[in-house]
């Protein structure tokens, strides 16, 4: 199997993680910055002063399965271009595929994270499309 890192781009409430799930799951490894903020318990708990760490955590995390020759899908936000590129550079270092797909909220779903709507609107504007 070839090695694939798929970055799955969306804003909150999208369904990243659940297009991940359901038709990437049987061939990657799902990893998100959201993941970080899990408990032992397995409930989600977002603290805004580790979202830093959180995305530190993601990034390693993916250069862990990278490293151990596994496909990775990656759930996150991904708003901006910038945001990408240390996933990008690690494909490179570890010979990786890159598909970036963009999953887009037309079924109207709202976010399991109790994102408000002004943030939302702020992740839209800010939005960077590369075609």
């Amino acid at each position: 199997m070839a090695k694939e890192l798929v970055l799955v781009r969306g804003v909150s409430g999208a369904g990243k993680t659940t297009f991940a799930l359901d038709l990437l799951g049987e061939k990657c490894e799902l990893v998100s910055a959201d993941m970080f903020f899990i408990d032992e318990y397995g409930d989600y708990k977002f603290d805004g002063t580790k979202l830093k760490q959180a995305h530190q955590w993601c990034k390693s995390r993916v250069e862990e399965l990278m490293d151990a020759k596994e496909s990775v899908a990656v759930a996150n936000t991904f708003t901006r271009e910038w945001e990408m590129q240390d996933y990008y550079d690690l494909a490179a270092k570890y010979g990786y595929r890159v598909f970036s797909i963009i999953v887009e909220n037309r079924h109207n779903g709202t976010n399991l994270h109790d994102v408000s709507e002004e943030h939302v609107q702020k992740m839209r504007d800010r939005f960077e499309i590369k075609l």
